[in-house]
Order: C-alpha cells, then structure tokens, then sequence
C-alpha cells in the first residue's frame, strides 16, 4: 500500500527530471550561486584524503564533485531521487576527470547503505524536500562513522531571501493560492532557527552548531531574473502553470515593478540567506 509519503517521493523524482534539462542549461548560474553553501559545508567536514563521503540530494552534483578534489584517495557518493539530474553530476564528473565520484538514486528515507560506512555526509538545499525530516536524520546519522562529521544547509526565512519571496509572493497574491499545509515540503520549511539542529541532535549528532550565511546573487537584468526563475525554479513554474497567460503578464508586469522599485535598474543583486548545521556522531 502506497503511503503518503512514498507519493510525495514519486511526485519530486517526476518533477526533478522533468526540470534536469533546464538545470544542466543554467548549471554555471545555479552552481555559482549556491557555491558559498557548498563552501561552507565542505569547510564544516573537515575532510580527509581518503575519507568516504555521501553528498545527498547532490542534483547535478554538487558540493559532492567538490569534495571529490579534496579526497583524492577517498570516494564520494552523490544521491538523488532524480535520475535526470544524477546523469548530469556524472557527466561533469567525467568532464572533470573525477573518477572517485559516483552516483547512485535514492531516496534519503531509505540509503542503500551500511551502518557507519561513511567518513562525512553532505546535504545542501535537500531537507526541504525530504517526505520525513526526522527519517532523513536518522538515516544520515546511522550511515555515519562514530566520530563522522555531518554538515547540511538549509534556506533562511522567506524575509532573508527576496531573490525568491518577492516572485512567489506575487504569484500568491494574483493567483489566491492557498497556503500548504503546515510542514509540507517547500522552500522556507527549513527556516526556524535551531529546527535541522535539534532532528540532527535527536538523531544522535553531538556539538551541533548552527551559523547564518548570507549574500547575494546577481542577475543580468530583469529579463533575465524572469527567465531564470521559470525555467528551473519548481514553485514558480508549478504554480504559473494554473494562471492564464493574462494573469502571467500581471504577474511578470508587477515582478519587474518592484525588482525595479527595491533593487534598481540593469543588474540586480539580491539578498539570500542560509542556515548551515553540523554536527559530528
């Protein structure tokens, strides 16, 4: 019998190969602006040259193909539901000449994997999306090696990150949509303070610590925000889907008003906030 959780796990793997050609097309973009995170976590790891590291949720495959480099006599394993998205990470893999990293599908309620088999695990930008965020942990932890480190990051408030709440709040307010269910997957599910902390502690991490990574990322111009945002931004594009192509133009007409009345004219850089947790077992 099929439970609520395993639909919500088949509906993302559909969605995310669905969108793997518009993510292999702006790769460059999304990579560069989510390398701090990456940054950040492989800083928290502490890595080793033989260490054995699991990258989960790694989509086109990163910070997993970073932390390859860093462990030349080791292996990294990029998860994702997603086959669409793993075939990417591993023709970059190729591309890079990183041939101690490989990808593998599943889902993070179920690794395919060992107890204490991995040195690290790495999660960047997947907890949000996860069906049980208490499972994932749990499964995160008991694949850890005793004295493993972990590291995940996870977005800030909807306040802290405009370059996507001011779209999607237009897009609510024109289309009247109503709001998810408390704790369905979604972009800020993430965002209280000390909430990735304590399932990482209940699932047996010690010294866990929790810091605020905050930028922003630049776009060429509102054209360009605009084409981004629906060509690989999954909220954006599912809810436009139900509007009427008048509707869109409101939509986009009041998008590009107040990119132009909050961040200017030309290129536009806007702020992003992130929540990075660690934790060693």
């Amino acid at each position: 019998m099929q439970t609520p959780e395993d639909t919500i796990r088949e509906q993302q793997r559909a969605v995310w190969n669905q969108f793997a050609p518009g993510w292999k097309k702006w790769d460059d973009f999304t990579m560069q602006f989510l390398r701090p995170a990456g940054a950040a976590i492989v800083n928290a790891l502490d890595l080793q040259p033989a260490d054995s590291v699991l990258d989960i949720a790694t989509g086109t495959g990163e910070p997993g193909l970073t932390m390859a480099a860093f462990v030349p006599n080791g292996t990294v394993i990029g998860t994702d539901l997603s086959e669409g998205m793993l075939a990417i990470a591993q023709e970059k893999a190729q591309r890079l000449g990183l041939f101690n990293f490989r990808t593998q599908q599943a889902s993070v309620n179920e690794l395919p994997f060992e107890a204490e088999q991995f040195d690290a695990v790495s999660c960047r930008m997947g907890f949000m999306f996860f069906p049980s965020m208490e499972g994932a942990a749990r499964e995160m932890v008991r694949v850890l090696k005793p004295g493993g480190r972990l590291a995940t990051a996870v977005w800030a408030g909807p306040e802290q990150n405009p370059w996507i709440s001011l779209l999607m709040g237009i897009i609510n307010r024109r289309l009247e949509l109503p709001a998810p269910p408390p704790g369905a997957p979604g972009m800020f599910r993430c965002a209280k303070p000390g909430l990735i902390a304590g399932l990482l502690e209940s699932a047996g991490l010690s010294d866990v610590k929790e810091t605020v990574l905050s930028g922003e990322v630049t776009f060429d111009s509102p054209d360009f925000f605009w084409t981004n945002m629906n060509e690989i931004a999954a909220p954006v594009v599912h809810a436009l889907r139900q509007a009427s192509p008048e509707v869109i133009q409101q939509v986009k007409e009041d998008t590009y008003e107040q990119l132009r009345a909050r961040f200017g004219t030309g290129t536009l850089a806007l702020p992003y906030s992130s929540l990075i947790i660690q934790g060693r077992k």
